[in-house]
């Protein structure tokens, strides 16, 4: 009787643990991407995780009912390779900090859509506790959020949010039908297959060269941490739902900004203390109870 709330404490932890490395993640490619282009290093970091994942292809789990094949790797190429398109389009002309704020909006989409497609039921507390910590987002951000951009910059981002909010849900049922490690694996290896291309035109070559051992490093932390947040990731949507675990996101901003402030010698201000209480409140919101349910 206390396996499944077990599993969903863990799935917490799980989702915590990759909202803090994604936040890991944007301060060590903030520290990258001027060596770089945005598609050589969405490959590099992908083709890193996807090495980590390697045994996993020559496992007998690594088998999947034909039909699902095509929709497994769509979803893979969703999450990284569109995902992250529209994010780095966005990001030429939406400063970061707002960006960051649009992107918050992940986890509401999340509930709105596993909600229409009867994944999840809306309650208040969700919603509040969603909405808190776009809040929270908000303040720890500050006036940054303030600066300019274009409409098209900001429906990128926006569009990239609801790209990652869909996959979200749509994993679910292959997460049931099958162990997440061979799931992780086919998917990040069709993202990495799909961002070929693009690197290339990337100049992934000359963008190789480029990299000091500094940058290498960022790059290896990058894809190694990609690779085992994405298992945490896809571990955490098959034992609870899909809001639970993408409202953890809200930590990856926070975390950037912390690391800055550790890093890079940015201040932390009065906002962004009331921004981690909001973050705090929300989580516990959307979370609460969590733990004495199974996910349905």
């Amino acid at each position: 009787m206390s396996g499944a709330p077990d599993r969903a404490r863990l799935a917490i932890l799980a989702a915590a643990a990759t909202g803090i490395q994604v936040g890991a993640a944007i301060t060590a490619t903030r520290f990258a991407v001027d060596m770089v282009g945005p598609a050589s290093l969405a490959f590099l970091r992908y083709a890193i995780g996807a090495a980590c994942l390697a045994p996993v292809f020559f496992s007998r789990d690594m088998r999947f009912a034909r039909a699902d094949i095509v929709p497994i790797a769509l979803l893979g190429i969703g999450q990284f390779g569109v995902l992250i398109a529209l994010l780095n389009y966005g990001l030429k002309s939406v400063p970061s900090a707002r960006a960051a704020l649009i992107f918050a909006s992940f986890p509401m989409l999340t509930l709105l859509f596993a909600a229409l497609v009867g994944q999840e039921r809306l309650t208040a507390a969700k919603v509040a506790g969603v909405a808190l910590t776009i809040l929270g987002v908000g303040f720890a951000l500050g006036d940054r959020t303030m600066g300019g951009g274009s409409w098209a910059g900001e429906l990128a981002v926006l569009a990239a949010a609801a790209t990652g909010a869909v996959c979200s849900v749509l994993y679910r049922p292959y997460l049931k039908r099958y162990p997440t490690l061979p799931v992780s694996a086919f998917a990040m290896l069709a993202a990495v297959v799909a961002l070929a291309l693009p690197a290339v035109l990337d100049d992934l070559g000359g963008a190789v060269w480029r990299l000091t051992p500094a940058g290498w490093s960022a790059v290896v932390f990058i894809g190694l941490s990609s690779g085992g947040g994405y298992v945490l990731w896809l571990w955490a949507l098959a034992n609870t739902s899909a809001t639970r675990v993408t409202v953890f996101l809200s930590l990856s901003p926070i975390t950037a900004a912390v690391l800055g402030a550790l890093l890079l010698g940015e201040q932390i201000s009065a906002t962004m203390i009331a921004g981690l209480a909001c973050v705090a409140a929300g989580l516990w919101l959307a979370t609460r109870g969590s733990a004495m349910r199974s996910p349905g």
